[in-house]
């Protein structure tokens, strides 16, 4: 996980100044008790209190009454925080501090009169930091470390709180433009763990239903099998049904005796006798067409999928297919099938996707761009965390079809490109 483009500002010289006070917060992590420096932060930076310490003192006056602070504080802020963030999340009993490092800000009140003209300034520029992405990545990055604390059960949460259940949208969610290479780490590590805990977590439940199966049919009972095997939780907040559904899908056979890696196998081979680009999206568009229901795809959508195919890069059609034309054509079908983007954030072709074809097919579909496509993934993740972050704020239970689809793609994410066993299921699924 690497963030391609970092903003250039952050790329720039750091001050002496600001130097200071990054070592400054950095030898406090390293002596200072979490409570400690907590405190020290909340007066620092909430309260507005200057430091007893000169060099310390002269260091954020320079920095507060910059010309250029309106615009450039907020990066220093940010990342002020994650010096601290960062070490704390090395040694894991340390973690738990790292929300209420972020909870901070929440004490932020409007500016009061100050005497002190520079401590005055200080407040404005961290009242308005609240309101930058950089303030969001954090807190969606508290969420995350904050998950244990969190239930499965609670109904009225935002969908901005299940954030921790999804981590191939940490690339998008929880890094922000001046993010530095060592958060990028620290985020990449946290991303490790929460998907391996996953996969763990599926491949124990598939195991555990396997085996309850069996057992089942040996008893001729699956209240006695129940009492002899330990139950194991359903890791997804799909229902149990719900999620056999979507591994029969993701893992089974969906087309005759072929599953969707067999078929995009096939798909390629193909490709490689393919003499043209036009002959290539001629043979995406029945590739992609023969997941859909022949009632929804007949009505329209096969149409508009055609029309898209066919005005993609028109004039590289008598050209041989290649990789980079089969990723820019899978690319612009993300575009088309999901969101484009933060600025065109119009989504109707998915939801109406969801509601007709229902939420597993309709993953499915997106998975058969990626088999046949490996590096569009992070653009399909892309997409997927522009819905995430334009629903953040929404209940949960209001957007059902975008925590389904968010669930469902993690399932089939985990079990085609993770270490998820679910081999197993072959045992049942014959």
């Amino acid at each position: 996980m690497t963030r391609s483009i970092l903003r250039d500002s952050y790329l720039r010289h750091t001050s002496q100044q600001e130097q200071k006070l990054y070592d400054h917060l950095l030898y406090c992590v390293q002596t200072q008790s979490p409570k400690q420096l907590l405190n020290h932060f909340h007066g620092l930076f909430i309260k507005g209190s200057l430091p007893c310490d000169s060099d310390i003192r002269t260091a954020i006056e320079t920095i507060v009454n910059a010309k250029n602070a309106q615009e450039e504080f907020k990066y220093i802020l940010n990342r002020c925080c994650h010096i601290i963030i960062n070490r704390w999340q090395i040694q894991s009993h340390l973690q738990g501090s790292i929300p209420e490092l972020v909870a901070l800000f929440e004490d932020i009140r409007s500016p009061i009169f100050s005497a002190c003209r520079t401590s005055r300034h200080l407040r404005h520029l961290v009242h308005d930091f609240i309101k930058t992405d950089q303030y969001k990545t954090l807190q969606r990055l508290a969420r995350v470390i904050n998950q244990t604390k969190q239930t499965k059960e609670n109904s009225t949460k935002s969908v901005g709180n299940l954030i921790n259940r999804y981590p191939y949208l940490y690339e998008h969610c929880l890094l922000s433009e001046d993010s530095s290479y060592e958060h990028q780490q620290t985020v990449r590590q946290i991303q490790r763990q929460m998907q391996h805990n996953f996969e763990l977590d599926i491949s124990q439940y598939v195991t555990y239903q396997v085996r309850l199966a069996q057992l089942a049919r040996q008893k001729r009972s699956v209240q006695k099998a129940q009492q002899i095997i330990q139950r194991v939780e359903n890791p997804t907040l799909l229902s149990e049904r719900e999620l056999a559904a979507a591994l029969k899908e993701f893992i089974g056979k969906v087309q005759g005796n072929y599953t969707y890696r067999d078929l995009s196998q096939n798909f390629l081979i193909g490709v490689t006798q393919t003499s043209s680009y036009q002959k290539f999206k001629d043979d995406l568009y029945e590739y992609l067409i023969s997941s859909i229901d022949d009632k929804y795809g007949n009505y329209q959508f096969n149409q508009k999928l055609y029309q898209r195919i066919q005005n993609t890069m028109p004039q590289c059609d008598n050209q041989k297919p290649n990789e980079f034309l089969i990723l820019r054509t899978s690319s612009q079908l993300l575009n088309f099938l999901i969101v484009e983007s933060n600025q065109r954030p119009q989504h109707y072709i998915f939801v109406d996707m969801i509601t007709n074809l229902g939420p597993i097919s309709t993953v499915g579909l997106l998975l058969k761009l990626v088999l046949l496509c490996r590096k569009v993934k992070p653009s399909l993740e892309k997409r997927f965390s522009i819905l995430f972050n334009h629903y953040e704020s929404h209940a949960k239970d209001g957007v059902p079809w975008l925590i389904q689809s968010l669930e469902n793609l993690h399932v089939a994410f985990s079990v085609h490109f993770g270490s998820a066993d679910v081999s197993c299921l072959k045992q049942i699924m014959r």
